[in-house]
């Protein structure tokens, strides 16, 4: 069995295999070439040796006075040859040489051997690809059929790539072995092994280049809040940033805009918009409609989201977009139905009502659109905070910002797949976000008694700027005197109700 040994070491050493799986693998060969030569397997024993270095394969038969079925049994005079204590009824393990099997018992063994093998490889791709879907992949152009694209992912072709229509991008064409870099969104088993399927038009694709492209995105200083794609000719990239300090729009592009050209270039020249989000609706579609200028943004119906945007004539067909695709990804991009019209277009609509409007939201911006969102109470309305994590506290009885505040002091928030790194995330959004006004409980109590003070005060005052004068002949008398120090009057001074 030297050439089985060898096929063994070369299986766990050099084509990577477990040894759990050789083993299951050989035995079921070894038995179905059993099976094939004496038409049943239940009898079959393979045995491996400590180390591996081998393998054999058994008959365990019964030792009988007088042999009906050669198969299971074994006659008593021939086992006495064996050994001298064996007796019938007694089971004995007989070495089977797979040479004396007939070639197509071989040839079914090898068979099986070959399919076991390719399942365990496809399982073992399997178990390590199935946690990369959303990963990028890199592998190179093979061929192409029904407009498919076949990619070649290495692994002696076992794992290959398909780059269907639906996922690729328009403008791109390929020749034999251009590189190919594509975003995993499935896995597949097939008769010749694993595919994974590729896409080059996902949104994903773009996000997950610019994270590497920018450290800024990487370490969550800058958030990618939305990315909206006509593949192959547009991306609109809507960031944000969780530090004043930090311009997200200029970190995403890079000095001289080296930053963006090296996506551009990973995207075969794909246009670019990096823009900055908004809170504000209005804000937020002037970016959005970049590199157009946008004069004005009126909100027409704000339940249905509908707008409109007002540009100077030049810019008209700049906002538009060839085809109407910059304003397409525009809707898209903030979720909003915007109308745009040229400064003489929207002269001709009656829009008195919403200028009204327009001028109101103008006047109280400041005030009423920050204290709007100043009156954050649930974690889930923080900006820029992970979903995930607000729900995980959510479910878990931590909804409101007041109530997460007191956990995380106390250090009493412990919840399945919410980290320390996580919860001080959240932290950090709430001291960025939230101001807490403490309430004075003896506010009213002080108030009222400065109140009280200033009314003696005030009386006090009267009092003493008061003039008094006798009643009998009107001279000059004092709070003090107690007879009228001109006539001699006796003076009493009364309290008046009133």
């Amino acid at each position: 069995m030297s050439e089985m040994a060898e096929a063994i070491r070369q299986l766990i050493q050099e084509k990577g295999y477990s040894e759990d799986s050789v083993k299951q693998t050989i035995e079921k060969a070894l038995k179905a070439a059993y099976k094939r030569t004496y038409g049943t397997d239940e009898n079959a024993i393979v045995k491996f040796a400590e180390d591996m270095s081998d393998v054999a394969i058994y008959s365990r038969k019964v030792v009988v006075d007088g042999v009906y079925d050669p198969v299971r049994e074994y006659e008593l005079e021939d086992a006495k040859k064996l050994s001298e204590d064996l007796e019938e009824g007694d089971e004995i393990d007989l070495l089977e040489d797979p040479k004396t099997f007939d070639r197509s018992a071989v040839a079914t063994g090898k068979q099986t051997a070959h399919q076991g093998l390719n399942e365990t490889f496809k399982d073992s791709l399997y178990n390590e690809y199935k946690d990369k879907i959303g990963e990028i992949i890199i592998g190179y152009y093979q061929r192409e059929r029904n407009g498919n694209i076949y990619v070649d992912l290495g692994n002696a072709g076992r794992l290959e790539g398909v780059l269907p229509v639906k996922y690729q991008s328009k403008l791109e064409f390929y020749e034999k072995n251009d590189r190919i870099k594509a975003l995993i969104v499935d896995i597949k088993k097939t008769s010749t092994g694993l595919q994974l399927i590729l896409s080059r038009s996902d949104p994903k694709l773009v996000s997950s280049i610019l994270e590497k492209e920018v450290p800024e995105i990487s370490d969550g200083t800058v958030e990618i809040t939305k990315i909206v794609r006509d593949a192959g000719y547009r991306t609109k990239i809507a960031v944000y940033s969780k530090r004043e300090e930090v311009d997200p729009v200029g970190a995403c592009v890079g000095l001289k805009g080296i930053r963006i050209q090296n996506v551009i270039r990973e995207l075969l020249n794909e246009k670019i918009d990096v823009l900055r989000w908004d809170p504000d609706p209005v804000e937020f579609i002037k970016n959005a409609l970049s590199p157009a200028q946008v004069n004005r943004v009126l909100i027409m119906d704000a339940d249905k989201r509908q707008a409109l945007a007002i540009v100077e004539e030049s810019q008209f067909s700049l906002a538009i977009g060839r085809q109407g695709q910059n304003v397409r990804l525009a809707n898209r991009l903030c979720d909003w139905n915007i109308d745009v019209k040229t400064v003489e277009q929207a002269a001709e609509m009656d829009l008195s009502s919403f200028n009204t409007v327009q001028n109101a939201h103008a006047l109280f911006n400041d005030e009423q659109v920050e204290e709007a969102y100043d009156e954050i109470t649930t974690i889930a309305e923080l900006p820029g905070v992970d979903e995930r994590i607000a729900q995980l506290l959510k479910e878990n009885g931590i909804e409101e910002i007041q109530d997460f505040v007191e956990a995380y002091d106390e250090n009493t928030i412990n919840i399945e797949g919410v980290t320390k790194e996580d919860l001080d995330a959240v932290n950090e959004l709430i001291n960025q976000n939230v101001e807490f006004v403490e309430e004075d409980e003896n506010a009213e109590t002080e108030e009222q008694e400065q109140s009280e003070e200033a009314v003696a005060e005030t009386e006090e005052e009267t009092a003493e700027e008061a003039e008094y004068f006798c009643p009998e002949c009107g001279a000059k008398i004092t709070l003090d005197d107690k007879v009228c120090p001109n006539c001699g009057i006796e003076l009493v001074f009364e309290e008046d109700e009133e």
